[in-house]
């Protein structure tokens, strides 16, 4: 087996797992589900799932990779099979492998649009918009030039991506693949040190410029926060915004992708873990809440209105991050370099994310396959670089395997992770895996919370995402649709492979 790296340091290890947070679900994906589902009505469900089911399966799953660096492996699949002496224990922790790896596919193209944008913004070609009374007379010349750039106006099953498109989703592709080439602590770690203090810089200057913000009527950054802390407690008994803000809680901590169980496993197995994760939740809380809530959500009300922000994102991610924001810079002096700013805050912000959903696909070749990094970095480029074409020239290809393993997937590893550990394994050796050799005391309550309360919300959440979701997805008739199933199945059938691989090859060895 090859050897196992750590981390060099514990500030690094604290960035590095905020930078696997704090991604453009921070900066996009937050703003837009705060917006879209009434504001401060959506902020009261956001922060009681976050503690009830953030923190608590954020915890579990540092203790996993924790439990894991003893054992010298670093994914699910090995560390469920140590927990559940049965031989379908390895199997259910592929998901900790694939749905990373999955994600990572069409994660890295998005990411390449921001690099492309910031590019753009920095020579000054992006358009220029007058202002008007009408919303979409601000968001017409931006969708044409996302669609434009994105190839998203094609017709029929294939897209036609620019040129430019393609060449910008390789650069990205060989940049993220260059930090994974160097190691943890060699790259990932030292890119962290280096990009999460430029994404807060960048975010604050972004954050004070629009607080100086104001509309011909008035409007300024107060109506913004107003917006986005005032609580309509009518809305929390609406089930789409609890399950919405759940649904973000999972996404802004990474949790239930297997990327946080990796990367816990590189550190010393007495090492602690429950200062380490609070600091690096904490530490995208900030990032997510104060500072991307302060930027596109305030910038939004002041130029558009309140109406005209639900109605933009309404619409997609897309909508407020690539359209409304430079819409706004568009407006505002030195607007060209503000643009600048924000795309590449979120080129930084993707890259911290993207390599973190490489890692586990790495630590399984390395750990339970015995490559080298050089060669698990090659193989995953490799197919990283074929598969992207998937989601690059196949519509409706993208939306389809977000779905499976970027909604729908995540809830169900995470449940498996809470069972398999406190139920399934003993929920007294999990909380003492939890609780040992930690700088802070996690409350008692947070055993019964682990054991009883995150299973059963996972259960609720599945049920009622099935319900709600499952009969439309599962309608789709599109070629793409399809084509995205299939590329989730033969992925699956890929790993399990592997895994019979990789554990015949053991030649009857027993754990240890």
């Amino acid at each position: 087996m090859v050897k196992r790296e750590q981390w060099g340091s514990r500030i690094g290890l604290i960035l590095a797992v905020a930078g696997n947070a704090i991604g453009l679900g921070n900066f996009l994906r937050f703003p837009v589900q705060a917006a879209d589902h009434g504001g401060g009505a959506f902020m009261i469900p956001y922060m009681i799932s976050l503690i009830l089911l953030g923190i608590p399966l954020l915890w579990i799953e540092w203790a996993l990779g924790r439990f894991g660096s003893k054992k010298g492996h670093g994914t699910a699949v090995a560390v469920f099979d140590y927990l559940w002496k049965n031989p379908v224990a390895k199997y259910i922790g592929l998901l900790g492998v694939l749905i990373p790896l999955a994600v990572v596919v069409y994660y890295t193209y998005i990411e390449s649009w921001t690099l492309l944008y910031s590019f753009f913004s920095l020579i000054g070609k992006l358009p220029s918009t007058p202002v008007t009374e009408n919303v979409s007379d601000y968001l017409k010349p931006f969708s044409h030039f996302l669609v434009e750039k994105t190839g998203q106006d094609a017709s029929g099953l294939f897209l036609t991506p620019a040129l430019e498109t393609y060449i910008f989703f390789v650069i990205t592709l060989l940049i993220n693949l260059y930090i994974l080439y160097r190691g943890v602590s060699a790259g990932i770690e030292k890119v962290a040190k280096y990009a999460m203090p430029l994404i807060f810089v960048m975010a604050i200057i972004l954050m004070i410029r629009v607080f100086t913000l104001s509309s011909p009527d008035g409007r300024n950054f107060l109506d913004g926060l107003g917006f986005l802390w005032n609580p309509d407690f009518s809305a929390l008994t609406n089930p789409k915004v609890w399950l919405a803000a759940a649904g973000q809680v999972f996404f802004t901590l990474s949790v239930g992708f297997g990327a946080i169980l990796t990367y816990a496993s590189y550190i010393k197995p007495k090492d602690d873990i429950a200062l380490n994760g609070l600091a690096g939740a904490s530490v995208n809380e900030f990032a997510e809440v104060i500072l991307g809530g302060s930027i596109a959500i305030v910038a939004s009300v002041i130029f558009f209105g309140i109406p005209a922000t639900a109605m933009i994102a309404s619409n997609g991610a897309f909508n407020l991050g690539f359209m409304a924001l430079p819409a706004i810079f568009a407006n505002i002096p030195y607007g060209e370099f503000f643009s600048f700013l924000w795309f590449l805050l979120l080129f930084f912000a993707g890259v911290t994310s993207s390599i973190a959903l490489c890692q586990p696909a790495i630590a399984f070749l390395e750990d339970e396959l015995g490559f080298s990094r050089q060669k698990s970095v090659l193989a995953l480029g490799i197919f990283l670089f074929i598969a992207a074409h998937i989601p690059i020239f196949i519509k409706g290809a993208l939306d389809e395997i977000d779905f499976w393993v970027g909604t729908f997937g995540l809830v169900v590893f995470a449940l498996f992770e809470a069972v398999i550990f406190f139920w399934i394994y003993n929920s007294k050796e999990a909380w003492k895996e939890l609780t040992r050799d930690n700088d802070i005391k996690i409350p008692y309550f947070f055993y019964y919370i682990m054991k009883y309360i995150a299973p059963g919300l996972l259960i609720i959440i599945l049920i009622s995402w099935s319900i709600e979701m499952l009969p439309s997805q599962l309608t789709k008739t599109d070629p793409g649709a399809w084509i995205g199933r299939i590329f989730i199945v033969i992925l699956t059938i890929i790993g399990f492979l592997l895994i019979k691989a990789a554990w015949g090859n053991r030649n009857g060895r027993t754990h240890t």
